[in-house]
């Protein structure tokens, strides 16, 4: 049987008498690449901070990486990765002294540390520039080093929200091979995205209108269910039922 490293059940987050999350269940596989979707309203970061336990649900339960999202919050934090759309590194500090940082605040020991950066630096082609400051990096090389960061210490899955904003599409593309080598290692990825051609990446995907899930499969069934060429016109056809506007 599959490992569900993600796990939620009627999970639900209101804010008064607004629901912003509406009971929402489905669980997330080991290594799998998931699609988190939705237009600006539906919900989708609201849902991701409750599984990365920044927030407590109102109802409903949910499960990451085997820690309970309500009452084990900061095991929840040990065992994941995460990056967000804004870019989250030290920009005075040197590509390399960012890697130790990071490493140091997930709790790795110096060896640990020492091997991994060397390691990463070269799997990145980073090896002659390890000395350069951050904030003289191209934004696409800024972006692989700030996911490279949030996989250091092999985290159980790792959240990405919009990783690629901003980038150009030879860089998406390298950034997407990144992450399916981190999904063969067994990282599970759970990415929200507004590039519709990034959810045909995903090993499956959800799509979130109005704080619920109106749709959760893989790329090619939402295709053939939704008689979509892709899924950008998939995605658009839900979105168009949406009713609210804003998250």
């Amino acid at each position: 049987m599959e490992e569900n490293v993600i796990y939620t059940r009627e999970l639900t987050k209101r804010f008064g008498t607004f629901t912003a999350v509406d009971r929402i269940s489905f669980n997330v596989r080991r290594g799998e690449i998931f699609g988190f979707l939705g237009a600006n309203g539906a919900g989708k970061t609201t849902a991701m901070r409750m599984l990365c336990g920044l927030s407590v649900p109102t109802a409903g339960e949910g499960r990451v990486a085997g820690f309970d999202i309500a009452t084990e919050a900061e095991e929840v934090k040990k065992h994941i990765g995460y990056m967000s759309q804004r870019f989250s590194l030290y920009e005075d500090l040197k590509i390399w002294e960012n890697l130790r940082l990071f490493g140091g605040i997930y709790g790795m020991k110096d060896k640990e540390i020492a091997r991994k950066t060397d390691e990463m630096l070269t799997d990145l082609g980073f090896e002659s520039v390890r000395d350069t400051f951050v904030r003289a990096l191209p934004l696409g090389w800024k972006q692989k080093l700030a996911f490279s960061v949030s996989i250091f210490h092999e985290p159980r899955v790792v959240f990405l929200d919009e990783p690629t904003g901003g980038v150009d599409p030879v860089t998406r593309r390298q950034f997407w091979e990144l992450i399916y080598r981190a999904a063969d290692r067994g990282i599970t990825v759970f990415v929200t995205t507004h590039y519709m051609d990034e959810a045909e990446y995903c090993d499956r995907v959800s799509i979130m209108v109005d704080g619920r899930i109106e749709a959760l499969d893989t790329p090619e069934r939402l295709r053939a269910r939704f008689q979509a060429a892709t899924m950008d016109e998939v995605f658009q056809q839900l979105a168009r039922k949406a009713v609210r506007k804003s998250d």
